[in-house]
């Protein structure tokens, strides 16, 4: 056979996911159809082993001997195995199959406790990881943590890394009630308010150190950001996440130091990130002058981005409103979204939204690392906090983008042939190529699958397209086949696009600047809550342990997430084991009973029938 530099000539080792077809079972073929509607067939002369998907801290199940009754059409199925070359075609060998299901449409991530069983050993990983068998104290907690759980030497305590884990801890009692959990968030707390909060009376705001460096018994605070793109200045990013987890459990116990911490937060926002000529908030300030102008920030100078102007929502300020039910909250949130839509479309120069831009909202395409480049991810948590506030305050033009990013996003952000999303991406096509350039590489990160997967989920749930869905099922079948980490724990920050593993770097850790239970744990909360209460038609149980006093009006708000109003009822009601009726079913609040100290409270949220909605 004669070669060229464009002939295949060699065997290579890749992944196939899609949905049978057709199986031929004296030629021992199965044919599959990826979502990109390209047929491969697909041998299994090679006797590959089988497996049915499993969740973290559950046995391998071992299908090989039932692959031929699983092989049924329409099953979704993950082929991994080896591509050789012949005279006519590439010809595909399967060494490993993964069925999601036990047979057709059975997705085993849709079973009602599966994401709570995932969130419950992550957060064991994690405790474990940060403080062993003992008490839980935060001066030993470690930015970077081993592929196992192991601590390295490094001593830098980053405040939005604790603020990750403790969001994780919290959501993972919100699901569980397990105490333990709680007393990680809350001490957590603590530590963030003892250690890296500044309270400024002059100002009468409140910001976040970027965290401590210890030496032995000497902590050494860590005013401004020690990262290379933020270097000396104060970022809009890490004052959000700082509330990550404080506002998360807030939610749980209502404390109003948190509430007070938060609103000072906010404070600072509005006084000096907030662009009140242009609207929007900027992305960095000066540390000396609070200033986005200062010349010390260099080409952070009055700059503008998705994390300063976007993330306020998913971080803190859903989660802040969800608890309090407060306007103003709210006000914010539809400011943050109107900006959104108005600024970031860039239809007729790419698919991809605009990220970063001068101050009058002219394109900063030029930025550092970004330049002019798409994080997917990004793209697809617009969509997905697009349609978390057409709940709220329903606009037209929030269906409108997000069901547009939902519609786009899969050909240019998705791998069409493995599955799984990209990372990113050149944000404009070459001439003459069919696919967006990768940056740098064309692995697959944890935190974009989650995005791609609440994004479908909620689209799905919310218009009930049934094309979301497959993409919301798609990501999950990736996810939970190829991220879960069965033999450490937790999961894998990046894999490979055929969804092996990618362990070199600072992609072995399991925790780091990127990496601390926050993404993994907010998937398996929000991806639990709309499996179940959104499409699944499913009840759950949440928990909640405040001191009532603390309420306004003992009043306990328990709604999981932003969803269509009327979608979701308080079914059942306990307070410390005991049945408790006062409760508002449909406005999803609980009134406690005057009592002293905390009270451990489940409420049982049970979704309510499309039709009884819309009647």
């Amino acid at each position: 056979m004669s070669t060229t530099s464009d002939t295949v000539n060699f065997t290579f080792s890749d992944t196939i996911a899609g949905r049978v077809t057709g199986f031929d079972r004296d030629a021992r073929v199965v044919s599959v159809i990826t979502p990109a509607g390209t047929e491969f067939r697909i041998s299994l002369d090679g006797g590959p082993s089988a497996e049915l998907l499993h969740n973290l801290g559950e046995p391998y199940q071992d299908a090989s001997g039932h692959i031929d009754d699983m092989l049924q059409e329409g099953t979704f199925v993950l082929a991994y195995g080896v591509f050789y070359p012949t005279e006519e075609r590439l010809r595909f060998e399967a060494k490993r199959l993964i069925f999601v299901g036990r047979q057709g449409d059975d997705f085993r991530f849709e079973e009602a406790g599966w994401w709570v069983r995932q969130i419950k050993e992550i957060a064991a990983f994690y405790r474990k990881a940060q403080f062993g068998d003992g008490p839980v104290d935060f001066g030993q907690y470690r930015t970077e943590i081993r592929l196992g759980g192991e601590k390295t030497a490094s001593h830098v305590q980053e405040t939005d890394t604790i603020s990750r884990l403790v969001y994780g801890m919290a959501s993972a009692f919100l699901l569980t009630g397990e105490d333990e959990y709680l007393e990680v968030a809350e001490r957590g707390t603590e530590y963030l308010r003892e250690h890296m909060r500044f309270v400024d009376t002059d100002e009468n705001v409140v910001y976040w150190y970027h965290g401590l460096s210890i030496d032995g018994d000497i902590e050494k605070k860590l005013f401004t950001s020690e990262f290379s793109d933020d270097y000396d200045a104060l970022p809009a990013y890490e004052q959000i996440y700082a509330l990550a987890g404080p506002v998360q459990t807030y939610r749980i116990t209502g404390d109003p130091r948190i509430r007070n911490d938060a609103d000072a937060t906010l404070r600072l926002f509005d006084r000096f990130y907030l662009d009140p000529e242009h609207g929007g908030y900027f992305s960095h300030i000066d540390p000396i002058l609070l200033s986005p102008h200062h010349e010390s920030l260099g080409p952070n100078k009055a700059r503008k981005n998705w994390n300063s102007v976007g993330d306020h929502a998913p971080a803190y300020l859903i989660n802040l409103y969800l608890a309090t039910g407060e306007k103003r909250y709210a006000d914010m949130l539809e400011y943050t979204f109107d900006t959104i839509v108005e600024r970031f479309p860039d239809p007729k120069n790419s698919p991809f939204v605009q990220e970063r831009f001068h101050q009058d909202w002219s394109h900063d395409t030029t930025h550092g690392w970004q330049q002019n480049r798409a994080v997917v991810g990004h793209n697809l948590k617009i969509a997905w906090n697009l349609m978390r506030m057409h709940s709220l305050r329903p606009k037209a033009e929030y269906l409108d983008m997000a069901a547009s990013i939902g519609e786009t996003m899969p050909d240019v952000g998705a791998d069409r042939q493995r599955g799984g999303w990209y990372d990113v991406v050149e944000r404009i096509k070459h001439d003459g190529e069919e696919h967006f350039r990768f940056a740098w590489h064309d692995r697959k990160a944890w935190w974009q699958q989650e995005q791609a997967i609440l994004a479908y989920l909620i689209l799905h749930g919310i218009t009930g397209r049934e094309d979301f869905r497959d993409e919301a099922r798609d990501a999950q079948s990736f996810y939970n086949a190829f991220f879960l980490d069965h033999d450490e724990g937790a999961v894998y920050f990046n894999t490979l696009a055929s969804g092996l593993p990618y362990l070199l770097g600072v992609e072995r850790l399991k925790g780091s600047h990127s990496m601390s239970m926050y993404h993994s744990a907010e998937l398996c909360y929000l991806a639990a809550v709309y499996n179940n209460l959104l499409v699944g038609g499913k009840a759950m149980d949440f928990w909640f342990k405040p001191d009532p006093s603390d309420l306004d009006g003992r009043l306990l708000r328990v709604a999981p997430d932003l969803l269509p109003p009327g979608s979701v009822r308080i079914e059942s009601v306990e307070i410390e084991g005991e049945p408790h009726t006062d409760f508002d079913a449909g406005a999803l609040t609980v009134t406690l009973p005057e009592t002293s100290g905390r009270v451990k409270v489940r409420v049982r949220l049970a979704p309510r029938a499309r039709t009884e909605v819309a009647g």
